[in-house]
């Protein structure tokens, strides 16, 4: 099942569902919104599909025109946006230690047998990111991105800071999660994600990593709920106007991976401070597939576009660049 959430004609959450990407969709009876219904099955102990079941459907919706009409809202959104967390980890797909190995080559060659911690970072990964049942397997890189404040609707911008020095994309899955009234993180299901980053800021010193990270980020348009495919195989691609200039596969799924994702979500739910009872978390898991690893340096007005048929709608996000701002702190 997918789900989706829409801006209805008077402004309201509209939240549609649909069992599969061919299939038409159909608003939930007073579903309030997807985080309604996500908290309702997670403090009850049902399954989110039977509380939409149970709630029932009403007319159908055509996601389509909705898109178009510029109506879609993330697929799942807080109350308050400051409760929604956006994190992500990196190194975690085969092949991805090769594309940001190359972002951080310094220009004079270290010796072959010398690792960089990217590379020392995805060798733990591929020796132990998939524990056997019952252990717990290396913890992966971790990055925090924002709060709900930094989340693009499909359709919506990625607004690059004035004082950015790139603004890129990166094709990944992200899980989508709530937490119980009990503190028990329960996950909706998967969603594609535009993890966008700064990637020029983070070749100039692995350490300003954390620093390119803090950039809005766009997931969605649709969830789809349950666990995700083994194999995932989608297209990330780029257009500036009539013309697409960047266009490349990228795979995702545990059979593309070093780490399986309950290993990657263990290491994120370990924390306390992310079971708090009624947040959100959108954590993204890494990607293997970047144009800036191929020369490619986005402009405003192009749009990065990201689909896999399996997940619905794909997810379209124009990049814009914010005006300069003067930021000073004052004494009180």
């Amino acid at each position: 099942m997918l789900i989706s959430q829409i801006k209805g004609s008077n402004g309201e959450i509209v939240v549609a569902v649909r069992n599969g990407p061919r299939d038409v969709a159909k608003a939930v009876l007073n579903g309030g919104s997807v985080y309604q219904l996500a908290m309702e099955a997670a403090d009850s102990g049902k399954s989110l599909v039977s509380v939409i079941e149970a709630h029932g459907l009403g007319e159908a919706i055509d996601l389509e025109k909705a898109y178009a009409e510029g109506r879609f809202l993330s697929p799942i959104t807080h109350p308050d946006a400051a409760h929604l967390h956006l994190t992500g980890t990196g190194l975690t797909h085969l092949g991805s230690a090769a594309t940001r190995d190359s972002m951080h080559k310094k220009t004079t060659e270290a010796a072959e047998e010398t690792l960089t911690d990217s590379m020392k970072m995805f060798k733990m990964g591929i020796e132990g990111g998939k524990p056997k049942a019952g252990e717990k397997g290396v913890q992966p890189e971790w990055f925090y991105k924002g709060n709900g404040y930094g989340a693009a609707a499909p359709g919506a911008a990625l607004v690059s800071p004035s004082f950015a020095l790139d603004g890129g994309e990166e094709p990944e899955m992200a899980g989508i999660y709530v937490i119980a009234k009990d503190g028990t993180p329960f996950r909706i299901g998967f969603a594609l994600s535009n993890e966008f980053s700064d990637h020029v800021t983070e070749r100039i010193n692995y350490l300003y990593l954390a620093h390119s990270k803090l950039r809005p980020a766009s997931f969605g348009p649709e969830i789809r709920i349950g666990a995700a495919p083994e194999d995932i195989r989608g297209t990330s691609r780029i257009k500036r106007g009539d013309k697409v200039i960047f266009e490349k596969p990228f795979l995702s799924g545990e059979a593309n991976m070093s780490h399986t994702f309950a290993n990657l979500e263990y290491h994120h739910f370990k924390y306390g401070l992310f079971r708090v009872p009624g947040d959100v978390h959108v954590h993204m898991f890494g990607t293997a597939t970047l144009s800036f690893a191929d020369g490619i340096k986005p402009e405003a007005g192009d749009v990065f576009e990201i689909e896999v048929a399996d997940f619905g709608l794909p997810l379209c996000n124009p990049l814009a660049v914010a005006a300069e701002e003067n930021v000073a702190v004052r004494q009180l």
